[in-house]
């Protein structure tokens, strides 16, 4: 009986010292993570400033997007973006569909047809252009990487399918960006040839120059064409082309929730129905 007594003693006695140490390295490792993170948060929060937060239309439950401010985004893209950034993802005939700008089939038809596209091979086995179709892909502004690369100073601009949804903090970053250029960068500050300053770029550095300035575009429909208008406006157009099916999603969701409501709703009342009949055993 005592061997038992003294057994179950030196166990519990080096059970206790392993608890110990588990406990001492799980302290370690909490403090050390939390350490790595303050660092990493605060180097972070120096160099880099808090976004521009912006009140977007299509936000929230019930957020749409609004359709001038996505046909305004479209010129924008168009006048000012197109010219090295392409859209590869999305085709003229999406323009007219249902939650996007919802310019008319005709009005589509118009846009597209200003387009050359290379198609082919005829039945010569060449290749020929022809005017543009709804159901083209958006042009992309050069051929291939190697050519954009060099007529971009060797950066490659990004192509603008899913730009939004592929950089943290989506619309605001792409906003915070065109509106981050600043004239007279910090002294500290170096820039070489063809690289700009802008305050809200990861490094600061950038070698896209300044798109938007007060009307840099014209709207026909009489919109202030102010630098922030336009950056908003062409956010917009470019949130949309990342995710077009944003309201019909956001429209599943609310019959879906409503739906389980109910059907919660009905199974508490027919499992109230069901157990009414047990008589409970006292």
């Amino acid at each position: 009986m005592s061997m038992r007594i003294g057994k179950n003693k030196e166990k519990s006695k080096h059970l206790k010292f392993f608890k110990k140490i588990m406990s001492s390295l799980l302290k370690f490792s909490l403090f050390f993570f939390l350490l790595i993170f303050n660092v990493s948060n605060s180097s972070s929060a120096e160099k880099q400033e808090k976004l521009l937060k912006q009140s977007w239309s299509f936000d929230g439950f019930f957020g749409k997007f609004d359709r001038a401010s996505l046909q305004r985004g479209y010129q924008v893209y168009t006048e000012v973006c197109a010219s090295c950034h392409s859209m590869n993802l999305l085709s003229y005939r999406n323009l007219s569909e249902v939650g996007g700008p919802s310019f008319s089939e005709e009005e589509v038809k118009a846009i597209a047809s200003k387009v050359e596209v290379l198609d082919g091979p005829n039945d010569s086995g060449e290749m020929f252009k022809r005017p543009g179709k709804p159901s083209d892909k958006f042009a992309s502004p050069f051929a291939n990487e190697k050519a954009a690369r060099a007529a971009n100073g060797g950066a490659y601009p990004p192509d603008m399918s899913v730009l939004v949804k592929a950089r943290a903090g989506g619309p605001d970053y792409i906003y915070s960006i065109l509106m981050g250029y600043t004239d007279k960068p910090p002294k500290d500050v170096k820039l070489e040839d063809g690289v700009y300053y802008n305050k809200y770029m990861p490094g600061n550095k950038i070698k896209m120059s300044k798109p938007l300035s007060q009307d840099s575009v014209k709207y026909s429909d009489g919109t202030p064409t102010t630098e922030e208008q336009l950056s908003k406006d062409v956010v917009t157009f470019l949130t949309w082309a990342s995710e077009p099916h944003l309201e019909a999603r956001k429209r599943i969701g609310f019959k879906t929730v409503v739906y389980l409501l109910i059907l919660t709703v009905l199974v508490y009342l027919v499992k109230k129905k069901i157990w009414l009949r047990v008589e409970p055993k006292v």
